[in-house]
């Protein structure tokens, strides 16, 4: 299944301001892609990273570099796919880039969901929508607020059918310094597990979670609330 990975070079994760200055939040959205590529290829996926500009970094899939908002660069990749075969539509996914927690099987029943229905969605916490299939030719996308519930109202327009993933897996996108504790926790426990997500950094949790391991970061439960504190 074709898989476009958005990801933007343009001050990526800027939430992370407070904890991680600009040169180590691009190293940190690099590691979360790589991840989430792997995850991608274990499922069989076949990726295409969808970037605001050049990527520094071999990534071993092709990139569009496409300067325009989210939704419209999404939405031109989905004109494009129709414009090529309208008449014989093939699911397209498009998994959002700082799913650093995705697994392969994780992402293998997202595409299961969406061979069955017209749109398959694996809504993100907060009303965001992280990662969908879509099948339905007339199927487009409006990322702006609460998404998830715009792409159902969307998929009812068009007479799309529409499934939904729920997947902790797949609504943990990794945006504010709280979410850092949530890659660390399940990075520790996979690892305790035996780490089997398929990816090539599987025995240590994933290149995200190694690299704030590197930074100095660790879980912190002083306060009875799990978080993270740096070294």
């Amino acid at each position: 299944m074709e898989v476009l990975v958005p990801f933007s070079t343009d001050r990526p994760k800027s939430r992370l301001s407070a904890v991680l200055d600009p040169d180590e939040r691009k190293a940190f959205a690099r590691a979360m892609l790589r991840d989430v590529l792997d995850a991608v290829r274990a499922a069989d996926g076949d990726s295409r990273v969808l970037a605001t500009g050049p990527v520094e970094a071999d990534l071993a899939c092709p990139v569009d570099v496409d300067e325009r908002p989210l939704t419209d660069a999404v939405n031109a990749a989905l004109d494009a796919r129709v414009d090529d075969s309208p008449e014989d539509a093939t699911p397209v996914a498009v998994v959002m880039a700082d799913l650093a927690l995705a697994t392969p099987e994780a992402l293998r029943e997202l595409f299961a969901a969406g061979r069955e229905a017209d749109v398959a969605i694996a809504p993100g916490r907060g009303g965001g929508t992280n990662a969908f299939v879509a099948s339905h030719p007339a199927f487009r996308v409006d990322y702006h607020g609460a998404s998830y519930l715009d792409h159902r109202r969307i998929a009812a327009e068009v007479g799309a059918s529409v499934a939904v993933v729920d997947s902790h897996r797949l609504a943990t996108d990794v945006d504010e310094p709280a979410d850092l504790a949530e890659l660390l926790i399940h990075a520790e426990a996979d690892g305790v597990e035996g780490g089997d997500d398929g990816t090539d950094d599987d025995a240590d949790g994933g290149r995200a979670a190694r690299w704030l391991r590197d930074a100095g970061f660790a879980l912190d439960a002083t306060d009875g609330r799990v978080g993270v504190e740096r070294e």
